[in-house]
This record gives structure tokens, sequence and C-alpha cells, in this order.
């Protein structure tokens, strides 16, 4: 029988995202099932979907949960960094993604169909961006405005792509070796550009 009374509607949500997360970090996006989490919590699915709305609610959340530990580690390996941050960028990336591969990639399989993220969440999820935009900024010595975004979002591509090869191994089957100096590589080569005139970001600042 649920426990419905057991918990405040708050205490439940915090409740079951734990509950969600820690199925996602060990089954990832594929084994993950309402069921399931709410087996884990003692409750029904019926209780999920009354705090969630459904599935693809409990999932946005969770994944909105990984986007901030993942913008905690990329501040927590920046406040470590020496002069050269883009750096410790790069390889928080790719360390984060190795450390928790099923909720990494659990992000970018989701497709929910239910609404659009919660405006709350789209602000969470944007702290990462926003990490990248003023690192990239900072390493040209320009102000972050919309052209220093497009930057960024595009070596985040960059190095996403790279990411997702190691996590796959797709990388390793190449016969390839050092994915992560690979990255690093392509985007000193993308700044580099744009400090010479040839990266379309924009005139240098005077």
């Amino acid at each position: 029988m649920g426990r419905r009374s057991d918990h405040s509607r708050a205490e439940l949500r915090d409740l079951i995202l734990e509950a969600g997360e820690t199925l996602m970090a060990e089954a990832g996006l594929s084994g993950f099932s309402a069921r399931e989490v709410a087996k884990r919590v003692g409750y029904t699915i019926g209780t999920i979907h009354n705090v969630f709305g459904n599935v693809d609610g409990l999932v946005t959340a969770i994944n909105t949960r990984t986007f901030d530990l993942w913008a905690d580690a990329l501040e927590a390996r920046l406040a470590e960094a020496d002069t050269d941050r883009i750096a410790a960028l790069v390889e928080a990336y790719f360390a984060f993604a190795r450390a928790n591969p099923f909720r990494w990639s659990a992000i970018y399989e989701h497709v929910g169909v239910a609404e659009a993220t919660p405006a709350e969440q789209s602000e969470v999820r944007g702290r990462l961006t926003r990490i990248v935009v003023r690192e990239v900024a900072h390493a040209l010595g320009r102000p972050a405005d919309d052209a220093i975004g497009t930057l960024a979002r595009s070596l985040v591509a960059t190095v996403h792509g790279h990411c997702a090869f190691q996590v796959s191994g797709s990388w390793a089957a190449m016969g390839q070796r050092d994915i992560e100096g690979v990255a690093l590589a392509r985007v000193r080569e993308s700044l580099a550009a744009v400090r010479s005139g040839a990266g379309g970001a924009g005139p240098p600042r005077e």
C-alpha cells in the first residue's frame, strides 16, 4: 500500500527525484521506468504523475538536476585552474561525462512529449552555457555579447561531439587516442582564428 500521507508534496518531489537520479545513474534512460522509481520510494506510479505530470516530466527534472551538477563540476574545476582556464573547462566537461555516462547521455537521448521545459528549469540548464560563454569571453578579452555566445555554443558542440565519441567507445574503435587533447586542440584553433580576425566572432576589442 502506498504511503500517501507520509510526505508533503515538496518532500515527495525530492524523494522521487533522488530515487530517479539513482536509477538513471545505474541504468540509463533505456533502463529507466516510473514503475521502478515508484517501487523504490514506496508510492504508486499515480503519485509520480501527480507530482511531475508524467514520466517525461520526471526525466526532464532529473536531467535538469544533472545539468546543475555538471555546472557545479565545471565551476569547481575552474576554481582550481591556473591561467589555462580553457583547458580546465574542456577537462571538466569530459570528466563529468566519464564519471556519469548514463546521466550525461540521458540529457541528449530524452525527447520529451510533454510540455516545454519549465522556465525555472531552463534557467538552471542555461547555467552551463553561461559558464562557457563567460570563459570564452575571458579568454578572448571580449565582452560576452551575442557573437561570443554563438561562438561558445559552437565550441560546446565541438567538444560535445568528441565527448560523445569517447563515451560510446567509437573513438577507441577507430584506433584513436587522447580524444580530450584533440578536442582541446580544435577549441584552441577556433579561438586563435577569432583572435586573428578570421573566426567570425566580431572585431577585436580595442
